[in-house]
Formats: structure tokens, C-alpha cells, sequence
């Protein structure tokens, strides 16, 4: 297996983990509007402050999609991977 496909299953199985967990909650709404926002607040700060400590992450359609998605925990699985590569 290559690390694009196994990438590409953490993803999915964070994405499925993600809904599952959105699915149970009682104000879902509010949930996942909090989980958006946390996620794309803290791309933007990651993108914005990143480069003082050799972090930044670029503001592009994955990342968006990733943080809007799956929140602050995409964030840092990416700036842990910028560090790792």
C-alpha cells in the first residue's frame, strides 16, 4: 500500500467516524455548525501564525473541505504530518 491510499482511508474512516458521532448528538445542528467553525478557526490560525514555528498550512480546497469537515483534529493531524515529512 502506498501512503496516498493509506491517507486516503484515515480520511474516510474520519469522515465515517465523524458523521457517526454527529448522528448521535441531540442538537446536531449545533454541533456540527461549533465543529466547523473550531475547524476552520484554527486553519486559519495555523495558516496565518504557522510559519513562526515551520507550520504553515496553505488555505486550499482540501484543507477547507478537511477542517470544515472534520474539525481541529484535521488540523493538527496536518501540522503533525508537515513536521513528520
Amino acid at each position: 500500500m502506498t501512503t496516498d491510499t493509506i491517507f486516503g482511508l484515515v480520511c474516510g474512516l474520519s469522515a465515517a467516524a465523524v458523521i457517526i458521532y454527529y448522528s448521535r448528538q441531540k442538537k446536531r445542528l449545533s454541533h456540527v455548525l461549533f465543529g466547523t467553525m473550531t475547524g476552520l478557526a484554527a486553519l486559519c490560525l495555523v495558516s496565518h501564525f504557522g510559519g513562526y514555528f515551520g507550520a504553515e498550512l496553505p488555505l486550499n480546497p482540501f484543507n477547507i473541505c478537511g477542517s470544515a469537515l472534520l474539525g481541529v483534529p484535521f488540523v493538527v493531524c496536518m501540522v503533525v504530518l508537515k513536521f513528520v515529512s
